[in-house]
Protein backbone atom coordinates (compact mmCIF):
# COMPACT_ATOMS: atom_id res chain seq x y z
CA UNK A 1 0.00 0.00 0.00
CA UNK A 2 1.72 3.59 -0.78
CA UNK A 3 2.29 6.40 1.80
CA UNK A 4 -1.01 8.09 0.48
CA UNK A 5 -3.38 5.07 1.14
CA UNK A 6 -1.81 4.28 4.35
CA UNK A 7 -2.57 7.87 5.12
CA UNK A 8 -6.10 7.81 4.07
CA UNK A 9 -6.80 4.51 5.94
CA UNK A 10 -5.60 6.16 8.86
CA UNK A 11 -7.90 9.08 8.71
CA UNK A 12 -10.20 7.02 7.78
CA UNK A 13 -9.86 4.68 11.00
CA UNK A 14 -10.18 8.48 13.36
CA UNK A 15 -6.83 7.54 14.72
CA UNK A 16 -5.42 10.72 15.09
CA UNK A 17 -5.70 11.95 18.21
CA UNK A 18 -4.66 15.68 17.15
CA UNK A 19 -6.38 17.73 14.99
CA UNK A 20 -4.90 19.82 12.12
CA UNK A 21 -4.62 23.34 11.33
CA UNK A 22 -3.58 23.21 7.78
CA UNK A 23 -5.63 22.50 4.85
CA UNK A 24 -2.91 21.09 2.41
CA UNK A 25 0.55 18.84 2.90
CA UNK A 26 3.06 17.74 0.95
CA UNK A 27 3.17 13.93 0.63
CA UNK A 28 6.82 14.31 -0.16
CA UNK A 29 8.12 15.64 2.65
CA UNK A 30 5.92 13.62 4.76
CA UNK A 31 7.39 10.24 2.94
CA UNK A 32 10.70 11.47 3.75
CA UNK A 33 10.29 12.48 7.23
CA UNK A 34 8.83 8.63 7.59
CA UNK A 35 11.98 7.17 6.33
CA UNK A 36 13.97 9.28 8.95
CA UNK A 37 11.55 7.77 11.77
CA UNK A 38 11.92 4.35 9.99
CA UNK A 39 15.61 4.61 10.93
CA UNK A 40 14.99 5.94 14.58
CA UNK A 41 16.85 9.38 14.30
CA UNK A 42 15.55 12.55 16.30
CA UNK A 43 13.29 14.73 15.52
CA UNK A 44 12.29 18.22 17.37
CA UNK A 45 9.09 18.55 18.88
CA UNK A 46 5.73 19.64 17.64
CA UNK A 47 4.12 22.24 18.51
CA UNK A 48 0.41 21.70 19.78
CA UNK A 49 -2.34 24.39 21.40
CA UNK A 50 -4.96 21.68 23.42
CA UNK A 51 -5.15 19.07 21.21
CA UNK A 52 -3.95 21.30 17.79
CA UNK A 53 -1.43 21.02 15.64
CA UNK A 54 0.23 24.68 15.04
CA UNK A 55 3.77 23.47 13.34
CA UNK A 56 4.73 19.73 13.02
CA UNK A 57 1.91 18.32 10.78
CA UNK A 58 4.09 16.44 8.32
CA UNK A 59 5.99 15.27 10.86
CA UNK A 60 2.76 14.54 13.26
CA UNK A 61 1.59 11.87 10.51
CA UNK A 62 4.65 10.46 9.37
CA UNK A 63 5.45 9.37 12.93
CA UNK A 64 1.71 7.88 13.15
CA UNK A 65 2.39 6.01 10.06
CA UNK A 66 5.99 4.68 11.22
CA UNK A 67 4.73 4.24 14.87
CA UNK A 68 7.91 6.50 15.78
CA UNK A 69 6.81 8.73 18.92
CA UNK A 70 6.99 12.28 18.66
CA UNK A 71 7.67 15.33 21.84
CA UNK A 72 5.14 17.73 21.60
CA UNK A 73 5.43 21.40 23.28
CA UNK A 74 2.70 24.07 23.59
CA UNK A 75 2.45 26.78 20.97
CA UNK A 76 0.34 29.50 20.87
CA UNK A 77 -3.09 29.35 18.72
CA UNK A 78 -3.23 32.56 16.33
CA UNK A 79 -6.78 33.59 14.83
CA UNK A 80 -5.52 32.59 11.47
CA UNK A 81 -4.89 28.87 12.90
CA UNK A 82 -8.54 27.53 12.01
CA UNK A 83 -9.71 24.07 12.61
CA UNK A 84 -9.46 21.50 9.64
CA UNK A 85 -10.95 17.69 9.95
CA UNK A 86 -8.48 15.75 8.40
CA UNK A 87 -10.59 14.09 6.20
CA UNK A 88 -10.65 17.71 4.34
CA UNK A 89 -6.98 17.93 4.90
CA UNK A 90 -5.26 17.52 0.69
CA UNK A 91 -2.54 15.36 0.65
CA UNK A 92 -0.37 16.56 -2.90
CA UNK A 93 2.29 14.90 -4.79
CA UNK A 94 4.02 18.64 -4.88
CA UNK A 95 7.60 18.11 -3.17
CA UNK A 96 7.55 22.08 -0.95
CA UNK A 97 10.74 21.73 -0.49
CA UNK A 98 13.74 22.54 -2.63
CA UNK A 99 16.89 20.60 -3.46
CA UNK A 100 18.87 22.59 -1.73
CA UNK A 101 16.49 22.52 1.82
CA UNK A 102 16.53 18.72 1.52
CA UNK A 103 20.18 18.91 1.41
CA UNK A 104 20.21 21.43 4.20
CA UNK A 105 17.47 19.24 6.18
CA UNK A 106 19.60 16.09 6.03
CA UNK A 107 22.63 18.11 7.08
CA UNK A 108 20.89 19.15 9.97
CA UNK A 109 19.14 15.45 10.65
CA UNK A 110 22.42 14.27 10.32
CA UNK A 111 24.07 16.63 13.22
CA UNK A 112 21.13 16.38 15.30
CA UNK A 113 21.48 12.65 15.55
CA UNK A 114 25.67 12.86 15.72
CA UNK A 115 26.26 11.46 12.64
CA UNK A 116 27.56 12.44 9.31
CA UNK A 117 25.49 13.54 6.44
CA UNK A 118 27.38 10.14 4.32
CA UNK A 119 26.08 7.42 7.21
CA UNK A 120 22.69 9.46 7.18
CA UNK A 121 22.56 9.24 2.88
CA UNK A 122 23.59 5.33 3.50
CA UNK A 123 21.06 4.40 5.73
CA UNK A 124 18.21 6.10 3.91
CA UNK A 125 19.60 4.18 0.58
CA UNK A 126 18.50 1.02 3.11
CA UNK A 127 14.83 2.29 3.38
CA UNK A 128 12.75 1.26 1.05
Amino acid sequence: MNLKAQLLELIKAEELDLLSSHKTLSLPVIERIYKKMRLNLRFGSIQVDKDIILNGHHRYLASRLANFPVDQVPGIKTAAKELIEWQNVELVEDDWDTEAKIRYLNKEDARYNDMSLEELLAKLDTIN
